[in-house]
């Protein structure tokens, strides 16, 4: 009988005791809901970058080196005319290689390529143009970018929220709820990100040699190439988590 009696209170205050917390972030009596929800936002492009460089031939290493490194000078030296600086030129590519098949066996290519930072955009084209002219023989890009990220994708982070808020509302509101609190907010990151490729294109053949007596005025610069910037297009995602109780 004594051990009936001690064994009452202990199943009374069982029954009592809180259970455990939900995992999620709710409480007794309400709903959790998780929305999923994205966010956009538009950037004109104050930075472009662009691969560019020459790949010359010769008869022997040396010569095929001394090409290459004299049109890479000209090369340069067009790009500096428009206002690129020299931490705005790195090297991605320096090869020189011996041609072991066809019609050009025996003979030597080297290549020099240099990724391209511009920041005045509105240049793009007419530095195409220029290193062309200059020599340049491959050509890629131009990888249009926005330089402040994040600044840029923070109106894309707010209409994300806003959308997943206001789905939220549209649900609660349906059951017969309404939102007590957000539980969690998780950022799915950034996607949509444009990227850019490589093209090659075919070397101006040299104009003729004129008799100095016959040499005609030089003909003005070319246009630029055709050239819109437009705006870059992002997206993010978001999903957030929400309680509801009763309304």
């Amino acid at each position: 009988m004594r051990h009936l009696v001690l064994a009452l209170p202990l199943l009374a205050a069982a029954a009592c005791a809180p259970t455990n917390p939900d995992p999620r972030g709710v409480g007794r009596g309400e709903t959790f809901l998780t929305i999923s929800a994205t966010g956009r936002a538009e950037a004109r492009p104050n930075e472009a970058r662009m691969q560019l460089g020459v790949t010359s031939q010769g008869a022997n290493a040396a010569e095929a080196s001394r090409l290459n490194r004299e049109k890479m000078a000209r090369v340069t030296s067009a790009l500096t005319a428009l206002g690129v600086g020299a931490d705005d030129l790195q090297t991605r590519n320096l090869s020189l290689q011996r041609i072991d098949y066809g019609k050009e066996r025996g003979q030597f290519r080297a290549s020099n390529i240099v990724e391209v930072r511009m920041t005045d955009v509105a240049r793009v084209g007419e530095a195409v143009t220029a290193v062309t002219e200059a020599g340049a023989n491959v050509v890629g890009g131009p990888d249009l970018r926005v330089s402040d990220r994040e600044a840029a994708n923070r109106s894309a982070y707010t209409n994300a929220y806003k959308a997943a808020r206001s789905r939220a509302e549209a649900y609660a509101e349906a059951a017969g709820l309404e939102i007590v609190r957000v539980v969690n907010i998780v950022d799915g990151g950034e996607y949509g990100a444009p990227d850019s490729s490589l093209v090659t294109m075919q070397a101006a053949a040299p104009p003729p040699v004129v008799a100095p007596e016959t040499v005609p005025a030089a003909p003005p610069p070319p246009p630029g190439a055709p050239f819109n910037p437009g705006v870059n297009r992002t997206e993010v995602r978001v999903r957030v988590d929400f309680a509801l109780k009763p309304a």
